[in-house]
């Protein structure tokens, strides 16, 4: 599937369908902070990320019942990719270097990054 950028009300109601796995817009609006958005605002949400491909429906009578249909590590692969290429050259060393810098990683947050290198170098011998 070809995986599109969301907008942030977009990225909401899917974070919040990726987590509940299926819900009725009443269920999306109640899991969100306040102040709460009208139901009509997030039913059009919904409605454009079924027609971008992003969730489907299953009916029940009057009710629709949304669930993914991109998952969400689709979606972190897919915007993980766009941050490399635009803002790294494609470069994770300059993407962890900048992480580490501004982030201002402690010593203990950077052997455990360290620790994680080296189990994954020994799992690709």
């Amino acid at each position: 599937m070809n995986v599109k950028e969301l907008t942030k009300a977009e990225e909401q109601v899917m974070q919040i369908l990726w987590q509940l796995k299926e819900a009725i817009v009443k269920d999306i609006i109640e899991k969100m902070p306040a102040p709460k958005p009208a139901y009509n605002t997030v039913s059009t949400v919904v409605r454009v990320l079924e027609g971008k491909g992003f969730i489907d429906h299953k009916a029940y009578g009057n009710s629709h019942v949304y669930f993914p249909l991109v998952s969400e590590a689709e979606y972190k692969r897919f915007t993980v990719n766009k941050v490399m290429t635009n803002y790294f050259d494609n470069s994770y060393k300059s993407l962890v270097s900048f992480i580490a810098d501004e982030k201002k990683l402690s010593i203990k947050e950077l052997d455990e990054l360290s620790a994680l290198i080296e189990k994954l170098k020994s799992e690709k011998k």
